[in-house]
């Protein structure tokens, strides 16, 4: 099967940078712009995550600044007309804080942040304490991964597992981290299992299989992105 996925805490930044609670708005965002993040998480005296100040909790600022907003924007931007009048990173974070442990996958973090809408996220301990950050530039590391490596784990994981007795025969390429597979197998309904298992290996991008059947010449060309 292919090798353990890998998690979070593979690839976050630690140590970390936050703000405590009484962080003032300048402050902020110096920090922002002196470590190049477009966030920082809010951090209690004792470590803990309690919220995530973001560019978007600090732009209402200049959006209302010298300008008296409609009935309309009092109404539906109440948090942020508040954020625009906030100066600490208390009255100005959002929380609670979209946070994931190390342990977490990088596939889970990566749906977690779509679903979320946000580009970062503070991992946690299981006491909530700050440990690092994962960005979305870290979840794409992995495909960063050499072509070798992939085609080594495709060979070893893959081929040797599902066609012992055919590995010798199957041909396995691996160019910008698409996986090529040709060569005969003796039974094809393990086609599909192939692509599957290949396309599960951290740094692939996409499959282009030309399996066939032993005997019968089946299976054809598939390509799966």
């Amino acid at each position: 099967m292919p090798d353990a996925p890998h998690i979070v805490g593979d690839v976050m930044t630690s140590p970390a940078v936050a703000v405590g609670r009484d962080a003032r708005f300048r402050r902020i965002v110096r920090v922002m712009a002196e470590h190049g993040v477009s966030a920082v998480p809010v951090v209690s005296g004792g470590g803990k995550v309690v919220g995530v100040v973001s560019e978007a909790d600090l732009l209402p600022r200049e959006e209302f600044r010298g300008c008296e907003p409609t009935r309309f924007e009092r109404i539906r931007r109440r948090s942020d007309l508040a954020k625009a009048a906030g100066t600490t990173a208390a009255e100005l974070m959002s929380t609670p804080a979209v946070t994931v442990h190390p342990d977490v996958t990088l596939a889970q973090a990566a749906r977690l942040m779509a679903v979320q809408h946000v580009k970062r996220l503070p991992v946690v301990d299981d006491e909530d304490r700050l440990r690092g950050v994962v960005s979305r530039g870290d979840l794409l590391k992995v495909f960063l991964r050499p072509d070798e490596d992939i085609e080594e784990e495709v060979r070893r994981t893959v081929v040797s597992y599902l066609f012992p007795a055919f590995s010798h025969a199957i041909h396995v390429s691996v160019r910008n981290g698409i996986v090529g597979l040709r060569g005969p197998v003796h039974d094809v309904s393990l086609i599909w299992v192939a692509e599957r298992l290949v396309r599960a290996v951290e740094g692939v991008v996409g499959v282009e299989s030309r399996l066939r059947g032993e005997e019968t010449g089946t299976g054809g060309t598939r390509t799966a992105q």
